[in-house]
């Protein structure tokens, strides 16, 4: 605990409780959680490995799903070892610093999130939308562009928040009811005024994935019209076939998303519990559900995972047209 001007008090040091109400069963939810992650490392790995090794897959659309693997990757890394450690020998403890810096982590990379299924979107919209430009809006010059705008919009609001929370003195208590070092649960444990952290969170909640929702709404509206205006059969359900995955991808990360912000404005009358697990499937279950999905949907994909496990040698021209499929 550090002692701040004035003889007020403010903890330096911070414990998670996890599931307060199940604390006995700690070791048996080792093994979900162990599970989900496991799925998670390896089901974004071999989206990664199959993606930059074969050629017929450098292509705008699988660059963004290499992306989004990326990101599903690297963001269980930031707490979930600690967490499972946590189930297993009760080790739940942080520094203040320690905890900040794993704020921004988490913060950063799951920004992304949203931002790539906004690029997605808009992958889509080019292409149904206006297929003889497409090569020259989708290019690497575009994504240079974008990437560099959105990681400096990422990295200033996320950065603020973490500016704003480090200034907080916490003397109420050192108890952190989660797994990791959520925004609004360490703010929750400051006893000073935090008016300007939570005007804050919701200024990045809407700059962030409320901007993104309103863009990947805009573009699928405008293809869904243009699909409907299309003559042929084939190309209608070319399309509907081609923007169903990322639909899927989308509706669960909103769906879980605006449950857990939901989760946080009634928190009062919702058990700890059920908070905690719905904070958790929000960062969790996407970056073990996208892999899945994309393996399973994007025909490319799977027809490359399929001979890699069955050790045959992959020739690229057997598949010369990206499409996605059920």
């Amino acid at each position: 605990m550090q002692e701040k001007p004035g003889g007020n008090h403010s903890y330096t040091d911070f414990i998670f409780t996890g599931f307060p109400g199940f604390s006995e069963y700690k070791p048996y939810l080792f093994i979900p959680f162990f599970l989900m992650f496991l799925v998670a490392v390896v089901g974004n790995s071999v989206i990664i490995f199959v993606i930059k090794t074969q050629t017929s897959l450098h292509s705008p659309m699988y660059f963004l799903i290499f992306a989004i693997a990326i990101v599903d990757l690297s963001l269980p890394m930031t707490f979930v070892p600690n967490m499972l450690l946590n189930l297993v020998l009760n080790l739940n403890g942080i520094s203040l610093d320690g905890c900040l810096v794993q704020m921004f982590l988490i913060h950063f990379i799951s920004s992304f999130e949203s931002t790539i299924l906004l690029v997605m979107a808009l992958d889509r919209y080019v292409a149904i939308c206006n297929p003889l430009r497409y090569n020259d809006y989708m290019n690497s010059s575009t994504f240079y562009k974008l990437s560099i705008a959105f990681l400096i919009r990422s990295g200033l609001l996320i950065s603020v928040i973490v500016i704003l929370a480090s200034t907080l003195s916490f003397c109420f208590s050192n108890v952190i009811e989660h797994f990791y070092c959520e925004h609004m649960a360490l703010v929750g444990l400051a006893c000073g005024e935090t008016t300007k952290n939570s005007i804050m969170g919701l200024v990045t909640i809407f700059c962030i994935p409320g901007v993104d929702l309103l863009c990947i709404c805009y573009s699928y509206v405008n293809i869904f019209f243009a699909v409907l205006k299309s003559a042929s059969g084939k190309a209608r359900q070319k399309a509907v076939h081609t923007c169903g995955t990322h639909l899927i991808v989308i509706f669960v990360s909103y769906l879980l998303a605006m449950c857990s912000y939901l989760a946080y404005r009634i928190r009062n009358s919702m058990a700890p519990d059920v908070h905690i697990l719905i904070s958790l499937l929000y960062i969790l279950f996407p970056c073990c559900f996208n892999p899945i999905i994309y393996g399973v949907r994007t025909k490319e994909i799977r027809e490359h995972i399929l001979k890699m496990v069955k050790g045959k040698k992959i020739d690229p021209e057997n598949i010369k047209v990206a499409s996605i499929t059920r």
